[in-house]
């Protein structure tokens, strides 16, 4: 038995640390936005009774340091089925160590996936629970779509579907991020205005400018990473309506309402950073095909 599953990324269109939590984690508002950059994930049955992984990306690994092992790990002590074997297929397009939730969603595929192969029908709720213990990010990358993300990232509220005409997303090839160092950067800020509420009316209102205007992150706020700000400045350059950094970095992301003008901005980053993607937003998560 075999299934295959789109694995899509995700932006943040705002991504606010609040505070930090007593058993460690941090305290987050964040709205999310799932875009068409997949990675396809393709899971197998037999009778090896392990769980083993292939991908084809570089530097990922396949033993049970992989979120999807983790995922499958956690679906069949959930669902009390036997593993007589699975190898999970990764092929990846999503950069790691980006942002992007390239992993997470890669562990959300293996959840709807293997729900999907073994007829489990776990509802929805299920699946979020299930993958909540696998990822923060994972119960948004099973529903996709736009959505208001708050406490460690897995209470989710759905907002308007937020619609541009193209997304430009880059990712600098020399630089990845310490998420333990970059929340130690983010700690120290000082408290500002809340940018999640602004750009909740702004979706709610369809108000485009207002929308490319509002784009904000800690992250990029306390990192100031040189390469993330030369990425924005060619994205504007090429008439972006806005431009931000994505989750912890270090991928930038540029909304268009041209796809002639999205398309000329991505053939002028690819000329220096070969991970550069055109894309549109979505309204779905991981989708079983």
């Amino acid at each position: 038995m075999k299934k295959t599953v789109k694995a899509p990324a995700k932006i943040n269109l705002t991504l606010e640390v609040l505070s930090k939590r007593p058993d460690g984690y941090h305290e987050l508002a964040t709205i999310m936005q799932a875009v068409s950059l997949y990675d396809i994930i393709t899971l197998s049955d037999n009778d090896s009774g392990k769980i083993t992984i292939s991908c084809n990306y570089e530097g990922v690994p396949c033993d049970e340091k992989n979120i999807c092992f983790k995922a499958a790990e956690r679906f069949f002590e959930y669902t009390k089925l036997e593993n007589k074997g699975l190898h999970i297929d990764i092929d990846k397009t999503i950069p790691t160590q980006a942002g992007l939730a390239g992993g997470s969603s890669d562990g959300a595929a293996v959840i709807m996936g293997l729900n999907s192969m073994f007829g489990t029908m776990l509802k929805p709720a299920e699946m979020n629970a299930l993958g909540e213990r696998v990822g923060a990010d994972v119960p948004f990358c099973i529903e996709g779509g736009t959505k208001l993300c708050t406490g460690i990232g897995t209470d989710i509220k759905r907002l308007p579907s937020f619609n541009c005409s193209d997304i430009v997303i880059c990712k600098p090839d020399t630089v990845s991020v310490s998420t333990a160092e970059a929340y130690q950067k983010v700690d120290a800020l000082k408290p500002h205005a809340s940018y999640t509420d602004e750009m909740i009316k702004a979706l709610f209102s369809r108000d485009m400018f207002m929308i490319s205007t509002t784009i904000f992150n800690d992250f990029e706020l306390a990192l100031q990473i040189p390469e993330v700000n030369e990425i924005k400045g060619i994205m504007l350059k090429n008439k972006a309506r806005g431009a931000g950094m994505s989750g912890s970095g270090s991928a930038v992301f540029a909304l268009f309402s041209s796809p002639r003008r999205a398309k000329a901005c991505c053939e002028a980053l690819k000329e220096r950073y070969p991970e550069t993607f055109l894309c549109k937003p979505i309204k779905t998560g991981c989708t079983v095909e």
